[in-house]
């Protein structure tokens, strides 16, 4: 038996009819009459009976729905009384740069509209910097790049971040590229006839890419983002980065895909198990899914494809 069947029960003798109670609740009376016959299915007994004046209850009818009117009373009150006892608590959440440029301000707008009392400090680092701060339980949830964590935690795997090229038109231009901005992607070899500005061997992304690549033109190593950004820029030159990278940043760039083949860094959600975070932070996680799927699903998160678990 189903919340809704005895919400569309009660509609219909509040109605005096199928077809008034289907449009009143915006469904095909096809539907609702399969509803309401599965409901006697389920109680095995006849709730409803058509007149020449409209849909009236049956006795027994007429009993069920004063105790579904009580029920759901009670229901409404219960879920009054949730709201009106909001979660609060402290939760720290951290993000690597790439990743809080593209859903930081998102997540903390959710957080304030879902949890007004739920007092967030975000950090930004480095995925592996993130995950030592969970161990030492300075950190309560965290998106990070790799599964490589205590078999103990929590962790699941979130998001699929396609990797691009990010460079300016004109550097594209003088290494005869320009037909990687009308297809929008790169090969590899394309790729090594570059100049580059990437993160140090500290970075995941950089071992990544590494692993993936071989003798890439690697010309400075700037470990912050935004100058990082800043300096592709300034010095044309180009640099290999997930789309939210280039999200924040007030240049004219392009974004290639790299392909021939694609290369994929999965984001993954961790905390310490479950049972131990406080209901503060399994609230957080709860905002962490939805803000990434409300991204993704508006296509707000370039290059991004949602995980299914």
């Amino acid at each position: 038996m189903e919340l809704k069947q005895l919400k569309y029960f009660i509609t219909v003798i509040e109605s005096g009819s199928l077809g008034k109670a289907a449009k009143n609740l915006d469904i095909g009376t096809s539907a609702l009459s399969q509803q309401i016959s599965k409901l006697e299915c389920e109680l095995s007994i006849r709730l409803l009976q058509r007149t020449a004046l409209g849909t009236v209850p049956t006795p027994a009818g007429l009993a069920f729905f004063q105790q579904v009117q009580l029920a759901l009373r009670h229901l409404d009150h219960a879920v009054d009384s949730a709201h009106s006892s909001r979660l609060s608590g402290h939760v720290t959440m951290g993000f690597s740069p790439s990743v809080a440029a593209v859903i930081g301000t998102h997540f903390l707008t959710l957080m304030r509209n879902r949890y007004p009392d739920i007092k967030v400090r975000l950090i930004e680092g480095l995925s592996g910097d993130l995950k030592a701060l969970v161990n030492a339980r300075q950190l309560d949830v965290a998106i990070i790049f790799n599964d490589d964590v205590d078999p103990q935690w929590s962790i699941e795997p979130l998001v699929k971040e396609q990797i691009f090229l990010i460079s300016p038109k004109e550097v594209l231009s003088q290494y005869q590229l320009e037909s990687c901005i009308n297809t929008q992607t790169i090969t590899h070899s394309q790729l090594k006839e570059l100049p580059l500005i990437l993160p140090s061997q500290r970075h995941g992304l950089r071992l990544l890419l590494e692993q993936k690549i071989h003798q890439l033109k690697v010309a400075y190593e700037i470990d912050g983002l935004h100058l990082l950004m800043e300096s592709i820029s300034q010095l044309k030159m180009a640099t290999i980065q997930p789309a939210g990278a280039s999200l924040n940043s007030r240049q004219d760039l392009c974004l290639i895909q790299v392909v021939e083949p694609a290369i994929e860094r999965i984001n993954y959600l961790i905390s310490l198990s479950e049972e131990e975070l406080s209901p503060a932070s399994l609230a957080t996680k709860v905002v962490v899914r939805a803000c990434v799927t409300n991204l993704i699903n508006e296509k707000r998160w370039p290059g991004a494809q949602l995980i299914n678990t």
